[in-house]
């Protein structure tokens, strides 16, 4: 892996209150925004300082030699008025598709920065359905008195009519019938909260970022990003909430940084399906280092998008408290893609919902804690849709408390391979190790509820 080049930016500096700016929660400073990046892009770049306050706006799009600076209790807040996000063609979820556009963004730049000790907040209630399930009754009265309509049983509450028809469209999907018109149905076409695509010299670093719309950081095809001593947070019951989800990008160092959302943590993507194959970028030469997550689906997780493929990832010094799922693998048939070189180690984990480690091939769309099986054992051929998984090293995990320490299930017609569990200590309410379609697995030094596999 090549050093990870760091974003050069200039140092001119501007305040946003230089350009007409008013941090008082109700002015929109969209125009602000904008007109201080153009000036400083004018200028060939610098620092765009955000002073204390609570800045109301709608989408900022970043530019080349721009660092976005958030001082210490500085405040954005996106506006929730749909008018503001035009829908544009994007990808989500390793498809293209069309989307709103994101409110902060930027597609083909170069040496961007977002720093400082502010938060970012994507005021993203108003875009999300809330499955009554996930939360108690005084926090759905809370959440569902404001509008909105209900589903048939009313177990769900969504923004609005449009939200439910393409939801009941989509199923357990994010993928609507396409001939619904996108202005009735827009607040389902609910946007990621930062989309950088195809960037070159990225650092986010020091800021807050919560109550995304949807996913919260979400760089795609993007090459050289640094990430440290970032907090990212969603509400636990966020759906599609994800922390950051690193998607076909190159040289990539996460680090030091914290998270509790509402769906998977920190997440590698590249893709998925025919979208994915065709595109063909891989999500390699990866670093996630000291990285501590509270609530979420997975603590590090890789898929289920992954047809362009994933290799040499590095996942250390992190811990995993109250997570639903430790160290989550998944794919299905009819992804393909290669995930291979992967070293997990010193990680530590506490109170696992489900699994502390899985690997499932027959992923369905769903949350561990949701699944109801594994899925037929039928073989089909081997093509370019299959998915593999190999060469996975997990070493010095250490879990008090899980349901299940270890649940591998492959597909019979390509078996998970080569993968190693070296010097790890579980305990489980389950002591059953799952083992189904994996070849060359090998346990050295490992111990569930104090036994040695």
């Amino acid at each position: 892996m090549e050093r990870v080049a760091a974003p050069s930016i200039p140092s001119l500096s501007v305040s946003l209150a230089d350009f007409g700016g008013v941090g008082d929660g109700v002015t929109l400073n969209t125009d602000a925004f904008a007109s201080a990046i153009e000036n400083l892009v004018s200028r060939g770049g610098g620092r765009l300082v955000v002073p204390a306050g609570i800045w109301l706006t709608g989408p900022i799009g970043l530019k080349s030699n721009i660092e976005l600076h958030l001082e210490k209790n500085a405040i954005i807040v996106f506006g929730a008025d749909e008018s503001l996000y035009p829908v544009i063609d994007t990808n989500f979820e390793g498809l293209d598709v069309r989307r709103c556009i994101s409110p902060i963004n930027a597609t083909g730049e170069h040496d961007i920065a977002i720093t400082g000790e502010g938060v970012i907040d994507g005021n993203g209630h108003p875009w999300r359905e809330v499955k009554k399930r996930k939360v108690g009754q005084d926090v759905w009265k809370s959440l569902t008195s404001g509008g909105g309509v209900f589903s048939d049983d009313g177990s769900v509450w969504y923004p609005n009519e449009g939200y439910r028809v393409a939801r009941l469209s989509a199923g357990s999907l994010n993928y609507q019938d396409q001939s619904l018109d996108e202005d009735f149905i827009k607040t389902f076409l609910r946007p990621v909260l930062v989309s950088l695509r195809s960037c070159e010299r990225v650092l986010l670093e020091g800021v807050t970022f919560q109550d995304s719309p949807c996913w919260n950081l979400h760089p795609l095809w993007c090459h050289d990003v640094i990430i440290r001593n970032i907090t990212v947070r969603n509400p636990h019951y966020s759906t599609n909430g994800d922390g950051i989800d690193i998607d076909a990008c190159e040289n990539v160092l996460l680090v030091d940084s914290v998270f509790d959302v509402g769906d998977d943590a920190v997440c590698i993507k590249s893709g998925k399906d025919a979208d994915g194959r065709r595109h063909g970028r891989a999500c390699r030469n990866v670093v996630i280092d000291g990285c501590t997550v509270y609530h979420g689906h997975g603590g590090f997780v890789i898929g289920s998008e992954m047809s362009g493929g994933v290799e040499n990832v590095s996942v250390s010094n992190c811990r995993y408290l109250g997570t639903d799922v430790g160290l989550r693998f998944k794919s299905t048939r009819g992804r393909g893609g290669l995930v291979k070189d992967i070293w997990c180690r010193d990680i530590f984990m506490k109170d696992i919902v489900s699994y502390a480690v899985i690997f499932n091939l027959y992923y369905a769309g769903v949350a561990a804690t949701d699944m109801a099986g594994a899925g037929g054992e039928q073989t089909v051929p081997v093509d370019e849709t299959t998915p593999e998984m190999r060469d996975i090293h997990i070493s010095n995990v250490v879990c008090s408390g899980a349901q299940q320490s270890i649940y591998i299930n492959g597909l019979p017609e390509l078996p998970l391979s080569g993968l190693s569990f070296d010097n790890c200590c579980f305990t489980s309410t389950d002591s059953t190790v799952f083992v189904q379609y994996a070849n060359n697995v090998s346990f050295n030094g490992v111990t569930v509820n104090g036994n040695t596999l």
